[in-house]
């Protein structure tokens, strides 16, 4: 089966971008993405507004997305779509769509976890790119989701650690948004934070427990810094916004390792991979290849593209699933809370 031409369309709808991607067997053959500027005026995603905008792009950006594949929707093989996590609306949206289009193809239908998706997607093919040997450590760090996962196999996993409150990337969210940056602020503070001092100030991490996180305190420590240094000096931000960047940006990179490190520990496996919106952080992949030198692990960091939420991650989980003969039922309902 291995050596047919498999044609998986995958489609992702579980937030604020719509994508749709094609693949032929493992290989990307395109990869569309429609993002939506109308939250950053709202500081954050707007449920609604997301789903109407899926609505509005899903058809013509899957249409583009079989274009750039050189492909007519007859040669597909199957339809791949994120069932969850996600937000509500915005999963209906996608996994109606799904539905249609393989009862009209008559092609199988496959579900995708969405944050399965964010870790099968190093296996993607690429040239000069490893994939990361069974098993591995993953850690998924988004703007919903930081997890670290015990992976044995691409469907064998288990959640070793995750957040108990705010995500990674709420953390940088809503401290830029104490820092006066607009939405999302994750890429402006990691790009700010280069241009400064990471120990100009010290947060103190929280103190959580095994393998999982939390965020919340060091925002709210955040918050409050920022308060009482501007009641001492008005401009205290916009003369260090840098440095306060760079500090922000090391803590939360020193939180991420630190349980790294520990799950190494734990588990013995020295083969880390992430996957994620705030993996594409600069700061987190350089900490990632300091770590290979410095503690013998072989680190794991996809393309910039298969980062942030897009199709050909749920595209790739699709094409494992078809090998498997893992089709969905059409009654498959999207499940916002969906679990690995």
């Amino acid at each position: 089966m291995e050596k047919e031409k498999i044609y998986i369309l995958g489609i992702e709808s579980s937030c604020d971008d719509t994508s749709a991607a094609v693949l032929c067997n493992d290989k990307i053959l395109s990869n569309v993405v429609a993002d939506q500027k109308i939250h950053a005026e709202y500081g954050g995603v707007v449920p609604e507004l997301a789903s109407r905008a899926h609505q509005q792009n899903i058809v013509p950006v899957v249409d583009q997305a079989l274009k750039k594949a050189n492909i007519n929707k007859e040669q597909l093989s199957a339809i791949a779509f994120t069932r969850g996590p996600g937000l509500m609306g915005s999963l209906l949206v996608g996994t109606s769509f799904a539905k249609s289009l393989a009862y009209g193809l008559d092609v199988p239908l496959i579900d995708v976890n969405h944050m399965q998706a964010h870790i099968l997607a190093h296996f993607i093919k690429e040239e000069n790119y490893s994939k990361p040997p069974f098993p591995f450590i993953a850690m998924t760090i988004s703007g919903g989701h930081t997890q670290i996962v015990k992976v044995t196999d691409h469907f064998n996993m288990e959640v070793l650690g995750e957040t108990i409150d705010d995500a990674v990337g709420e953390a940088y969210d809503k401290s830029g948004k104490v820092l006066g940056l607009g939405y999302p602020a994750g890429p402006e503070i990691d790009r700010r934070a280069q241009l400064g001092n990471p120990k100009a100030y010290k947060f103190t991490k929280p103190k959580v427990d095994g393998l999982n996180f939390s965020f919340s305190g060091l925002k709210t420590a955040i918050l409050y810094f920022v308060q009482r240094e501007t009641k001492a000096n008005p401009n205290f931000v916009k003369e260090n916004l840098n440095d306060i960047c760079a500090s922000i940006q090391y803590t939360i990179i020193g939180i991420l390792m630190d349980k790294l490190k520990l799950a190494v520990k734990q588990t013995r496996i020295n083969h880390i991979a992430i996957g994620g919106g705030v993996s594409a952080n600069s700061g987190i992949r350089k900490a990632l290849k300091d770590a290979e030198h410095k503690f013998g692990w072989t680190t794991y960091i996809p393309k910039f593209e298969y980062t942030t939420d897009n199709a050909a991650m749920i595209a790739i989980v699709g094409y494992l699933k078809y090998l498997k003969n893992d089709f969905s039922d059409f009654d498959v309902m999207a499940t916002a809370r969906l679990k690995i």
